[in-house]
């Protein structure tokens, strides 16, 4: 049995898709996706490969979360200019509502990659495992940051949704979804309150069921993922941020922190 090859986090966020490049496991995709934690809005999957000699290229690439709005945008330009292949899935309200949002970022996961200009020969996926992909596949704990090919995928997801986000502020600024994206704060609870949800909210999320029964309103559509629209509750809303497993690859080749 040959040794084992370790990859440490410290090499760079290029280290692993290259290793597995070189023992022949290429091309490596990187799936990540953006809205899974938002109450409103689509949850965008992306999927992308990036070419092993373009490190060079992709200067600052890191997790979207930590980048700004204009970085992000110049990278987005980048990744799609100069990658080999890449795509993104748009997951609406409708069908979070209709699978959880958990299982709906799986199936669109598979979409994804299903959607690339090639097969990958491995793929790499944000914090969980993802069963059902062409490929194998392990799940990096931050992958958005430790893997060049995530964090693009992370950044078309985030970019994408983004874009999304804004074109439906224009239709309905009173939610002003250009400042929160959809996601649960402040003053997007207090819009909430005062106009009720839309059907771009997810109305199988908690909060949204509670501004609903304020404003004596029905879901425009029918909930599955739940027992009842009025049954959710806080724990309704699942965490899904997955294993703080290690990975492992089924090559024998690890993922360490050291």
């Amino acid at each position: 049995m040959p040794p084992r090859t370790v990859i440490r986090r410290s090499t760079g966020s290029w280290a692993l898709q290259s290793a597995l490049d070189r023992r022949g496991l290429g091309p490596v995709a990187g799936v990540d996706e953006a809205g899974r934690g938002a109450c409103a809005g689509p949850l965008v999957v992306a999927a992308c490969v990036l070419r092993p000699s373009d490190s060079k290229r992709f200067d600052g690439l890191t997790d979207s979360k930590v980048l700004g709005a204009t970085e992000r945008d110049r990278l987005y330009e980048v990744i799609v200019r100069r990658a080999r292949t890449w795509s993104t899935v748009v997951v609406p309200a409708e069908e979070v509502d209709a699978l959880g949002v958990h299982v709906a970022n799986l199936e669109g996961m598979r979409r994804a990659v299903a959607l690339l200009g090639c097969e990958p020969g491995y793929v790499l996926t944000d914090g969980f495992r993802v069963a059902g992909l062409p490929a194998p596949s392990v799940a990096v704990v931050k992958g958005d940051l430790v893997a060049a090919c995530v964090s693009a995928a992370s950044v078309l997801a985030k970019v994408t949704r983004d874009r999304i986000m804004l074109d439906l502020h224009e239709r309905m600024p009173q939610y002003r979804f250009d400042e929160h994206k959809g996601y649960c704060t402040r003053s997007h609870g207090a819009a909430l309150s005062s106009c009720g949800p839309s059907e771009h909210h997810r109305w199988s999320y908690a909060n949204v069921v509670s501004a609903a029964q304020e404003h004596r309103m029905r879901s425009p559509r029918e909930v599955t993922s739940k027992p009842g629209l009025f049954d959710a509750s806080e724990a309704a809303v699942v965490d899904n941020d997955g294993s703080e497993d290690e990975g492992e690859f089924q090559d024998g080749t690890i993922l360490s922190d050291q």
